[in-house]
């Protein structure tokens, strides 16, 4: 089956129309009928809506990024952070076709290997017009945002204006900062911020695109990331939108610092920033790359990484042509720039970055061929590869052809998907101009099954496309050709390139380490983790092993029979486990025999909390939080093994597997009690989300006391202490509430409230004193109560938390 690309610039065609609009293009996907545009909500942030995939569909690029489903354009906050990389970009995740942009999240160790992640930012969540926009690792925490270990990334996107978004959860999640006003002001159309780190002064920088008397950028500085001082402004009539302003060394010389300037459509100037303004003696832009690159052509939007921790300059750009069923759009492969002289002066090179040999193998190589018209020298006529990399150099020096080249996923009828071809008499290569070095031509092309990238001359040419290349068996060859005489083929060498997917969790998060594998039963992300569905007995295995631990999780039993936490196992799951079961039990197993059972209701549909510790031959299990074991029993038959999860007979969901000490601390109690939301422990504390009130009950009570805790809103409304309850969580409530309160509430009546700044993502700390009729309520440990309030309604009760319309962490609770 092969198709061709129906893709056309909307700017191109519609000049006059709105430039939001021009961001889009035309293609089949996006004529289809679509799903209508969707904005999230706080309970459901951050959302994971894509199907299951082995990204292995027609045209879907294995070593190119593309979104697990729905519409991809810009890369967007491009940034190396706590480790990793960050691929952020435009995108809607519930149709194939622009609409109502979110800011899709990608990682990778490498460059190469990514996996893609929940949503970003989300409208619904995220106030503003969420469009392009970068990001930086604060690592120095300049801004005063970091709130716990991890370097926080801070994003900056909006529209006529710029406003700051930031994650201290390696960007799981994201808060707005001042509630997502704008941190700068611009009264004309602008948008696109790219934000770096200016070395030479010690403190940030800014470019953003506004049209302010024709298309150009706002300089701006800030010493903080968020308050900004405008510096200057650079007008050119090619500078329209996503602009990127990054150093390079020309030849490699650092006494020679250069700065380039670049728009959406890869053109780019080389000059001088200051600090405040940028300044360029060129009269005229060059293109940085050859293919179409308007808006949903091949290469578009580009942005570079910051925070690189080897200092290159990395490059990625949007590429809109490529399209399956489930998807539409990619990004380039990364590039490395440079800068160096050339015969026109300085100018840039692209080079695919060096981890691309991660995934080549089977290495094939040819020297000194005469290539002809009859094609006797073809020496790669019995060679067939889907997805490779082929780099060549020919000898130009007495060659007749007029022109040579190769042909792209060959079929035995001659025809081909794509030719790459170089013109001797017009000194082009697919008909953009390149001139022989020293009589020679090198070439180096990057073939996916959806893409083609062609770089020669050292990187000073490249062109990005996209390609719809059919894979089947018959369609794999390639031809070595010339046309009208011969040419000498100096060497050539042909890669394959495997798959860059399916190496990291999307959704279940877990301190183990991978790879993963699972023994049996169909493993899949979802928002709430790792879901299994299986008829029999299914593991999923990490790559960690352990003997004594304290080993924890979070299990969801949907309509399976028994799920929980497996442990000393070898790598066909055999080894102990500790399982939920709904025939009303939780027990500790091994294969062939149950080891002992705790009898206890356990819900279908709801979270439960196992934790294992482990010593020797002893094994005790703890659920849902409770300070005693519910099964302490001693086993000698497996000393150590490699911990994962279990489900039997239906479907399940797993997270948050985490060996250590953290997890939920509080007060000693019994077990538990969920009423209303979603209660889970990871290592930072309990975790609560829901829409309206959800309260997580345990079953200690109390009259007159003493409670505390520290209290987190990482997205939405309100989180507090519930006291003096009954099970449905009815009785007293002290909330923080980042409408900017704290609230003393009883169902039907708000009975005080002290008014004050509370800041999602933000750890506070309550404190509740009782006596009597008597309520004081101390915030983030001041002295004086911010309330001290009667109320004779509720005498006494149970202790829990509270969530409202929010997503919380409660930590460290306790009573006296």
């Amino acid at each position: 089956m092969r198709r061709r690309a129906l893709l056309v610039s909307l700017a191109a065609l519609l000049p006059g129309t709105p430039t939001f609009a021009r961001r889009v293009s035309v293609s089949p996907a996006a004529l289809r009928a679509g799903t209508p545009a969707v904005t999230g909500g706080v309970p459901d942030y951050p959302e994971f809506p894509y199907p299951p995939t082995a990204y292995d569909e027609p045209y879907r690029g294995r070593f190119h990024f593309s979104s697990r489903s729905g519409w991809m354009n810009d890369p967007n906050g491009l940034v190396h952070a706590n480790g990793h990389y960050h691929l952020f970009y435009q995108h809607n995740p519930h149709g194939l076709s622009w609409d109502t942009m979110h800011w899709g999240h990608a990682t990778s160790p490498d460059l190469v290997h990514w996996t893609q992640k929940p949503v970003a930012l989300e409208p619904g969540v995220h106030h503003g017009t969420l469009f392009s926009g970068g990001g930086v690792d604060d690592r120095d925490n300049t801004s005063g945002l970091k709130t716990g270990s991890l370097d926080p990334i801070v994003v900056f996107s909006n529209t006529d204006g710029v406003s700051v978004f930031y994650s201290n959860d390696d960007g799981r999640t994201f808060q707005e900062y001042d509630k997502g006003r704008k941190v700068i002001e611009i009264p004309d159309e602008s948008r696109d911020p790219k934000v770096f780190w200016d070395a030479a002064r010690q403190r940030w920088a800014m470019v953003v695109w506004s049209s302010q008397g024709g298309n150009g950028v706002d300089v701006h500085t800030s010493p903080d990331l968020l308050h900004w001082t405008f510096a200057s402004r650079f007008s050119a009539p090619w500078l329209f939108e996503c602009p990127d302003l990054y150093p390079l060394d020309l030849d490699g010389d650092a006494g020679r610092r250069r700065w380039i300037l670049t728009s959406a459509s890869s053109q780019y100037v080389v000059g001088s920033f200051d600090g405040e303004t940028f300044t360029t003696d060129w009269q005229q832009p060059q293109l940085m790359d050859l293919g179409t690159t308007h808006a949903g052509g091949g290469f578009y939007a580009a942005e570079t990484f910051t925070n690189t921790p080897d200092g290159r300059t990395v490059q990625i750009a949007w590429q809109g042509g490529n399209e399956g069923s489930t998807w539409t759009g990619n990004a380039t492969f990364p590039a490395a720039l440079a800068l160096v002289t050339s015969p026109d002066g300085p100018r840039i090179t692209r080079t695919p970055v060096a981890e691309l040999t991660s995934l080549a193998s089977d290495m094939r190589t040819w020297k000194n061929t005469t290539v002809d018209t009859a094609g006797k020298g073809n020496l790669l006529a019995g060679v067939r590869a889907d997805t490779y990399e082929l780099t060549a150099q020919f000898d130009l020096r007495g060659a007749t052809a007029r022109q040579f080249g190769f042909e792209l996923h060959l079929r035995p009828d001659g025809t081909a998907d794509r030719k790459v071809v170089y013109d001797t008499e017009a000194r082009t290569l697919q008909g953009k101009p390149l001139e022989p070095r020293d009589g020679r031509i090198a070439m180096r092309i990057l073939v996916d099954r959806g893409q083609l990238e062609i770089f020669a001359d050292g990187g000073l040419y490249s062109l990005s496309d996209n390609a719809f290349f059919d894979s089947s068996a018959d369609s794999q060859g390639i031809g070595l050709f010339s046309v009208g005489g011969t040419v000498t083929l100096d060497s050539a060498t042909l890669r394959r390139l495997g798959s860059s997917w399916g190496t990291g969790q999307s959704t279940l998060q877990s301190n183990l380490k991978g790879p993963w594998h699972a023994v049996s039963g169909a493993w899949t992300d979802v928002s709430g983790g790792k879901q299994a569905s299986t008829s029999g007995d299914a593991f999923y295995l990490s790559a960690t092993g352990g003997s004594d631990a304290t080993y924890q999780g979070d299990i969801r039993l949907e309509s399976a029979r028994a799920g929980g936490l497996t442990f000393r196992a070898d790598e066909a799951g055999a080894g102990y486990t500790a399982d939920i079961d709904t025939s009303g039990a939780v027990k500790l197993r091994r294969p062939g025999h149950d080891i002992a059972t705790f009898k206890t209701t356990i819900a279908e549909g709801r979270t439960h909390h196992l934790k294992v510790h482990t010593n020797g031959n002893r094994i005790r299990i703890h659920l849902d939080n409770g300070n005693d074991p519910v099964i302490d029993a001693t086993d000698d038959t497996y000393t150590d093994g490699q911990f994962g999860a279990h489900v039997y007979g239906g479907t399940a969901t797993v997270q948050n597997l985490d060996t250590g000490s953290g997890g939920f601390a509080a007060f000693p109690a019994g077990r538990w009690t969920p009423y209303a939301g979603t209660w889970t422990v990871e290592p930072d504390g309990l975790h609560g989300r829901s829409a309206q009130d959800g309260f997580y009950l345990s079953d200690r009570t109390g009259t007159d006391f003493t409670y505390q805790g520290d209290l987190t809103v990482t997205n939405g409304t309100a989180t507090g202490l519930t006291f003096r309850a009954n099970g449905t969580g009815a009785g007293y409530t002290a909330n923080i509430d980042t409408t900017g309160a704290v609230k003393l509430w009883r169902p039907g009546r708000d009975i005080a409230t002290f008014k004050t700044t509370i800041v999602e993502g933000r750890t506070h700390h309550l404190k509740v004193h009782t006596n009597g009729n008597r309520i004081r309520i101390h915030l983030d440990n001041g002295n004086d109560p911010v309330i001290d309030a009667t109320d004779d309604t509720y005498t006494d009760g149970l202790f829990g938390v509270n969530a409202f319309a929010a997503n919380t962490i409660a930590q460290n609770l306790t009573v006296s």
